[in-house]
């Protein structure tokens, strides 16, 4: 087999802040699926013969696979393959998104492009949501629209190239539905406002590099005040004061927790770990580049974590 029989995608951070189910940026943490066989019976269908982690029952790859088949009604194979991913599950970082994306993309190969309006209309129905979907098909940072009657569309936007996220992922996993949950079913007027002005912001921001306006831009009324008691340290990550940390924010559903940072990374996951360590809350820190681009090279680097 060649690096041409394996699909790369990479990881999410959702949301950064108030962007609640409409902001997303891929970043540099792989799921990588090795087609390993292709039977052309007809079958229609993805075999995880291996994976690593390992997953117990059907696999987002597999549900991903047959629901491109429903939606495009393509004659496909039994395609077999092997998955390693290094993105955490069920941590924030859109690891299930980066499965079925990566079931997406491995029919794409098998049977032939789609549009990418087609990916991603049936990557959101098979994740639920576009947020994470989205910068894990197109890479870089995305929003999206989901519009009554003609589906899901990203727009893309830029992120600085010297902009990086240092990510703590505490050891205890957290379910997106268990995240979702807890949220209630309507926010106030006002709670509405102070988001959209900061998102907004926030895009603004980031389109023109003002840096000193990120702190304000990524604060969030909806969703995790919410989902402070469920995720270890949201409060005193979001309070941290270092002016080499230019914003904190929960990643995804949580528990990871990112801070957007220029200089300085190492200093700041250092001193990011050790509040975790000093709190007695196992956890892995992580910086990040973001991934910029929906197809990749090669070759691409991993993140390693450090386990604290």
């Amino acid at each position: 087999m060649t690096l041409r029989d394996e699909v790369v995608v990479p990881g999410s951070v959702a949301n950064l802040g108030g962007g609640f189910d409409t902001l997303g940026v891929a970043v540099q943490l792989y799921l990588r699926a090795r087609i390993v066989d292709v039977r052309d019976d007809r079958g229609a269908r993805l075999v995880v013969a291996a994976s690593t982690p390992p997953v117990r029952g059907q696999n987002a790859l597999s549900r991903a696979f047959d629901l491109a088949v429903r939606r495009t009604g393509r004659e496909a194979p039994t395609v077999t393959v092997e998955v390693t991913s290094e993105i955490p599950m069920a941590a924030g970082l859109g690891s299930s998104a980066a499965a079925t994306v990566a079931g997406v993309r491995v029919f794409e190969r098998v049977t032939g492009p789609l549009p990418d309006s087609k990916l991603l209309a049936i990557a959101t129905a098979a994740e639920g949501h576009a947020d994470n979907a989205a910068p894990a098909l197109f890479g870089g940072l995305t929003s999206v629209v989901e519009a009554e009657g003609t589906g899901p569309v990203a727009l893309k936007w830029s992120w600085p190239d010297d902009l990086r996220l240092v990510v703590a992922t505490p050891s205890v996993g957290l379910a997106t539905a268990k995240a979702r949950a807890a949220l209630a079913d309507t926010v106030s007027r006002r709670d509405a406002i102070f988001n959209l002005q900061r998102v907004v912001a926030l895009v603004h921001a980031l389109q023109h590099r003002d840096y000193a306006r990120l702190r304000e831009a990524v604060q969030d009324r909806w969703h995790q005040p919410a989902r402070s008691a469920l995720v270890p340290l949201l409060r005193e990550a979001l309070a941290i004061d270092d002016p080499a940390v230019l914003g904190a924010f929960l990643s995804g559903a949580g528990p990871s927790v990112a801070l957007l940072v220029r200089d300085d990374a190492a200093r700041v996951e250092q001193m990011f770990g050790s509040m975790y360590q000093r709190a007695g809350v196992e956890a892995a820190v992580r910086t990040l580049a973001v991934h910029h681009h929906a197809h990749l090279p090669d070759a691409v680097a991993s993140a390693h974590g450090r386990a604290l």
